[in-house]
């Protein structure tokens, strides 16, 4: 029977996407409206919108599980999100919008170079169709798992019809629509965040101080580390991490920064950087409140609890423990946080391939209309491939290989933003393909090296030294700006 409730919820949920899509595109489905929203975004939409965007289904299965390895110490990492927006507030948005950019890696060509322009938005296009099919395929086993697969549901089946919802209500206004939809689906993500909460601290007989006090006194609930440098949750590791973590996946990102473009003017865009990057602490610190109530449940019921982290809040939910609404309301979440990432990359990424490779800036409306269209369905399709093929290796260590492996594109963007933006040198154009190409081959090099040698395991700092040898590489091929 919780099998048909999740399934009508799920056709329920995307029936009102499908309505929004339908009244956001009314007037058309330029590309002004695709791209940029035709900058009629109210900014406090965007910023809301956006919580769901950076929380995907991965964020919402993972941060409840980090707490028994790691206590709440990821708040660190949080505390440094908040100063990295302030960066790209006042640094990237000024830069975007005075060149009125629809793709964020055309100032790379007009800064660098053709190949530079071309290097920068390749890494993005592979960065985020590989992150984006990782979280699709974290919903699609999820749904497989716990409702399709005792009907014998192939999971290809799952993967396909996912993304073609998707395109079905991005296709025709893009950005205009997932401004709007983005809204529904971080009020759901938000909703069964707190309804989980509250039904985990009434099986626990916790009233509101309870619940305070119990966060509170567990052994758990360390949110800072300054003492052990060598601790991948030092406080300044973590703190700095965050800052730069920001700035490449948010602002280096055309998937975050499309949005943030669609808004009326700068101060707009401004305002909505500020609050999103404020509301992104309590959110998290929510997520990890609910892990440290999950230990205290499972420690009260005497339950072995999995060893992977990432289980222990699906496994509460598919196996009954805290009730078959609770089923229902993982569900939701875990969709809306999932597919708020993944309706604005299937965006960015037909943006990213249709500016930066096409160059269909330069077509005429009709036929401009004509390339994004069929990009944006090609882009669909190899979203379901990369989907698939996650589904045939099924081995998490890999897939986590390839994730991490993906996350290393975002360095030499770092590298080449702050190169343009903080140096008047000029690179030779032709040879930056190649050092954006081995800067993170020699940082993973290293990594591995380093890791075997001494057992002391590179964490987020690995961006920033990513970026800084980049950056290096393009002082050794450049020569005084004329």
């Amino acid at each position: 029977m919780n099998s048909y409730y999740i399934l009508l919820t799920i056709a329920l949920y995307f029936g009102i996407l499908l309505i929004i899509a339908r009244i956001t595109g009314r007037k058309g489905g330029s590309n002004a409206a695709f791209f940029k929203g035709e900058n009629k975004s109210p900014w406090y939409i965007v910023s809301f919108g956006m919580i769901g965007a950076s929380i995907s289904g991965v964020t919402f299965v993972s941060v409840p599980g980090m707490v028994r390895g790691i206590d709440m110490t990821y708040m660190q990492t949080v505390f440094g999100f908040f100063f990295g927006y302030l960066i790209v507030a006042h640094v990237l948005l000024p830069l975007y919008y005075k060149l009125n950019l629809t793709s964020i890696y055309t100032y790379l060509g007009t800064r660098i170079g053709n190949r530079a322009y071309k290097t920068g938005a390749s890494f993005f296009l592979l960065s985020r169709l590989v992150g984006a099919a990782a979280k699709l395929y974290l919903v699609c086993l999820i749904l497989y798992t716990y409702v399709f697969q005792h009907w014998n549901v192939p999971f290809w089946s799952i993967a396909a019809v996912t993304v073609f919802l998707i395109w079905l209500y991005t296709k025709k206004s893009g950005i205009k629509t997932i401004i709007w939809t983005d809204t529904v689906l971080t009020f759901c993500l938000l909703a069964a965040l707190i309804l989980i909460i509250v039904e985990t601290a009434q099986i626990l007989h916790l009233d509101f101080g309870g619940v305070v006090s119990t966060i509170q006194h567990n052994e758990h609930f360390r949110i800072f580390e300054f003492n052990d440098w060598q601790s991948r949750q030092n406080f300044f590791k973590q703190f700095f991490s965050g800052i730069f973590i920001v700035i490449v996946m948010t602002g280096l990102d055309q998937d975050m920064m499309q949005k943030n473009l669609s808004c009326k003017n700068l101060k707009e865009a401004q305002k909505n950087m500020y609050c999103y990057g404020f509301s992104f602490i309590p959110v998290n610190f929510l997520f990890l409140c609910l892990g440290i109530l999950l230990l205290v449940l499972g420690q009260s019921m005497n339950l072995t609890l999995p060893a992977l982290a990432d289980d222990i809040l699906p496994m509460f939910a598919a196996q009954g423990y805290l009730g078959p609404s609770v089923l229902v309301l993982f569900s939701i979440g875990i969709i809306a946080a999932s597919f708020s990432s993944s309706d604005s990359a299937l965006t960015s990424l037909t943006t990213s391939f249709c500016v930066d490779i096409l160059g269909i800036g330069k077509e005429s409306e009709e036929v401009a209309t004509r390339k994004r269209r069929r990009v944006h369905f090609g882009m669909s399709i190899a979203l379901v491939l990369v989907i698939i093929i996650f589904q045939i290796v099924n081995n998490k260590s890999v897939i986590d290989a390839i994730y991490t492996i993906a996350s290393y594109t975002y360095g030499p963007l770092l590298g080449l933003f702050a190169f343009g933006l903080f140096t008047h040198l000029q690179p030779r154009d032709k040879y930056v393909p190649y050092v954006a190409v081995a800067s993170p081959v020699i940082c993973y090099t290293i990594s591995s090296l380093v890791e075997q040698h001494t057992g002391y395991k590179f964490g987020y700092e690995m961006l920033m030294f990513n970026g800084t040898l980049t950056f290096a590489g393009l002082l050794l091929i450049s020569q005084k700006n004329k």
